[in-house]
Parts: C-alpha cells; sequence; structure tokens
C-alpha cells in the first residue's frame, strides 16, 4: 500500500500578471507531494526530521520549540533568493529527491496555468478539479502496477474540508471509473504535527517555483534558477505529473497534461 502526501503549490486565485498590484500571486494552481510505500513512512519521516533539523538548525533553536512540532513553510524556504544563496538547500534537495527514489517512492504534481478571466475564476471549483485529476493519476499509477496497492491520501487541513471529502468520495464511488485503489477519502492533518506533510509542502515550495517558469518563462525569467538546479532531478523522480500549459510539453507525446475539463 501507498501513503500519499498533498499540500497545495501555487495560487488558488485568480492571476492576471505579475506585474499588477492584484491578482499577481502565481500563475499556476495545483497539489504536489509523495508517495511513499506504507513501510517506509516511518524510515522516510525520520530522515526528514533529522535533515530538517541540520538545515534549519538557527532557525529551530531561535524559535525555541521542539522541532518535531516546528514547520517551516515551503514557500517561505523555497524562495528564488534562497535558492541561489543555500548550496545547503539546493545539496538537501537532491538528497530529498533521491531519497523518495531510493526508498520506492515517487514525487507527484498536478496542477494547470490559470488563463480565466477573473470575474470567471472560481477557486473552489478549479481546487476539485485538480483534486479529482489527481486521485485519477494516482489509481491509475496504482493500477497499473502489476500488484495493484491500494492508497491513501494525508492532507494539510484546508477551510473547504467537507467540499473537498464529498468530491473525493464521489470519485471513490462513482458509477464511471471509480477510483478502486483510494481505500478512504482523504484524511486531513495538523501539518506541524506531520514531517511527512512538512515534506509535502517542501516539494509543493519547489513546484511553486518550478512552474510559473514552465508556464511563462518570459515573464518569471528569474524563475530559470529553479529550472537550473532542480529541473532535471524532480522529472525522473515523477509520476503522473504535469501542468497544463507547460510550454515545455506542449509538443511532447511523452507527458499527457492533466485533463481538468473546462477549469479554464
Amino acid at each position: 500500500m501507498y501513503v500519499v502526501y498533498l499540500d497545495e503549490f501555487g495560487h488558488v486565485g485568480p492571476f492576471v500578471a505579475r506585474d499588477t498590484q492584484r491578482f499577481s500571486e502565481s500563475p499556476v494552481f495545483g497539489l504536489a507531494g509523495l508517495i511513499l510505500p506504507a513501510n517506509e513512512v516511518r524510515s522516510f519521516s525520520t530522515w526528514f526530521y533529522q535533515r530538517k533539523c541540520q538545515l534549519l538548525d538557527f532557525e529551530i533553536k531561535r524559535d525555541g520549540r521542539h522541532p518535531a512540532t516546528w514547520e517551516k513553510k515551503g514557500s517561505a524556504l523555497y524562495t528564488i533568493k534562497n535558492i541561489g544563496k543555500y548550496r545547503e538547500l539546493r545539496a538537501f534537495t537532491n538528497r530529498s529527491l533521491n531519497r523518495i527514489n531510493d526508498c520506492g517512492g515517487r514525487v507527484i504534481y498536478v496542477g494547470l496555468h490559470k488563463q480565466a478571466d477573473t470575474k470567471d475564476h472560481k477557486p473552489l471549483r478549479l481546487y476539485l478539479a485538480v483534486l479529482k485529476e489527481t486521485l485519477k493519476r494516482l489509481n491509475a499509477f496504482c493500477e497499473n502496477d502489476p500488484e495493484k496497492p491500494d492508497f491513501l491520501v494525508v492532507m494539510d487541513q484546508h477551510q473547504e474540508r467537507e467540499s473537498l471529502l464529498t468530491e473525493a468520495s464521489r470519485a471513490m464511488f462513482g458509477k464511471q471509473n471509480p477510483r478502486r485503489r483510494l481505500i478512504e477519502p482523504p484524511f486531513q492533518v495538523e501539518s506541524h504535527r506531520y514531517q511527512t506533510v512538512q515534506a509535502a509542502d517542501w516539494i509543493c515550495g519547489l513546484i511553486g517555483r518550478l512552474g510559473p517558469f514552465w508556464v511563462s518563462p518570459e515573464e518569471f525569467s528569474d524563475h530559470s534558477m529553479a529550472e537550473q538546479y532542480f529541473g532535471t532531478r524532480v522529472r525522473p523522480v515523477s509520476v503522473g505529473s504535469g501542468i497544463r500549459g507547460d510550454r515545455r510539453l506542449q509538443a511532447s507525446t511523452l507527458i499527457r497534461m492533466p485533463d481538468l475539463g473546462d477549469v479554464l
């Protein structure tokens, strides 16, 4: 069985342009995280905890809380400035991707380039569409495995919990193509208490820097640094992943982009 840890990357609100006063947060939104074999969860959690304590030792000691319940958000960690300045962060990221791969795990990211008019943009509809597509891809990943493993999903707490669980339940038990490998609707937990959810959030922080460059390289040219250091490292350990609107992949037959229906 796999345990999947997911969080958000980008921004769920509308986007117009990077240099506008409003709607300038991010041109992409999606869900990302890691897929771990159930018997590897504890060892990976311990490994991540130890590496987190090494990487952010100064900040943790300054805060004073026990590191087991201390977290740093991925969006604050993976700033373009930090990626360029701190070799330790780059080394940790590569080691983390290797660790996920070595334990039989994978990275997943599913999202899209937001292009809807601001007046037509509906954040909850967008979130539900991405969640539905992510569950579809996770189910396909398990179905394509000869052993047909099941999977569970763990997510950070969300204010639209009821809507998200309802959509996941519909996907599980739908009349057409039910997600048979998903054994329960997603569990929502407090991220500061789960090293694995924090690890997923850090992956989201990274994809949140890569994604804007993938969909709009001219507007987000400074994000090319993230692609330079991590682009070729993320893709080989990822499954069922893509951002609809990624210019690098539009002509590719190797990676199928998410089918997000009429979201745009």
